[in-house]
């Protein structure tokens, strides 16, 4: 699939901006996900203090990363009240909507790990040595066993989305390298190698939303001409084949918890047989 091909059917039968919705409502939600926290540090406006592992909404309403609050606890540290309510508003909110939403609709890093990806199609870059999809699990358990025995958030010493977060309200100092490590890792080495295979972050989250309501589902699948426009663009291109091809499951539903809800296999297909819908829904044409 070469790059100047990749999407232009969908370009021809739905135009430009309908092509591009999903991918476009994404680099908006994360651009003023951004522009709030930023509009403390930068203008004074400070509508939300804090950063993506904790912070204040208007004074008022708490949000703690959930993944950070198990750290703490692994560590041995006894977490505010406040924190643990933002733990619990948090895990709630991607219960219900998907955990890995986080990843494709807030993680700053997701736009470095598109970019890559982006590069990789234009470069005409085939090779790929990605390591085992499991690996991010293993990672996941290790960063509590750091935590555990070092008494200390040893994770968030290295973890790139704290980097690239802080990097933007503070500026990013060694942070720029371990972001660019991500960037050139995924460019070079493994397509989406580190969101789509080692991020501890992304593992969490694909388990919190495991019995989450929205999906992506394939109900159009006796439509798909096997252009493999939306295997090309999604991060996690195992997830959509049980779905579409039936394999393995009859349901049209994407229930595969590493889907990150992006919307892009809705984009880019030229014959509309993705759409978000719900997990109980199980209308199919085909």
């Amino acid at each position: 699939m070469s790059a100047a091909r990749l999407g232009q059917d969908a370009i021809a039968r739905k135009g430009w901006f309908a092509a591009h919705k999903w991918l476009l409502l994404r680099r908006a939600c994360q651009a003023g996900i951004l522009a709030l926290f930023l509009a403390g540090p930068w203008f004074g406006v400070w509508i939300v203090k804090g950063n993506l592992s904790s912070s204040l909404t208007l004074d008022v309403l708490p949000l703690t990363d959930p993944y950070l609050l198990l750290q703490m606890l692994a560590a041995g540290f006894a977490p505010a009240a406040t924190a643990v309510t933002g733990a619990l508003i948090v895990a709630a909110f991607y219960l219900l909507l998907g955990g890995r939403v986080f990843c494709a609709w807030v993680c700053p890093v997701n736009i470095i790990a598109d970019a890559a990806a982006w590069g990789r199609r234009r470069l005409g870059i085939k090779s790929s040595r990605p390591p085992d999809a499991r690996a991010r699990y293993w990672l996941l358990a290790g960063t509590f066993v750091a935590a555990a025995a070092s008494g200390a958030l040893a994770w968030e010493w290295v973890n790139p989305v704290s980097f690239a977060h802080r990097g933007l309200l503070f500026g990013m100092g060694a942070g720029l390298w371990f972001l660019a490590a991500v960037f050139f890792y995924d460019l070079l080495v493994a397509h989406h190698g580190w969101c789509g295979h080692l991020c501890p972050m992304g593992a969490f989250y694909s388990l919190l939303g495991k019995a989450a309501l929205l999906r992506v589902a394939a109900p159009r699948r006796a439509a798909c001409d096997d252009c493999m426009d939306c295997f090309a663009v999604c991060p996690e291109p195992r997830v959509i084949r049980p779905a579409l091809k039936k394999a393995g499951q009859e349901s049209p539903v994407i229930l595969d918890t590493l889907c990150t809800t992006c919307g892009r296999c809705i984009d880019i297909c030229g014959q509309s047989v993705f759409r978000f819908t719900h997990r109980f829904d199980q209308r199919s044409s085909s």
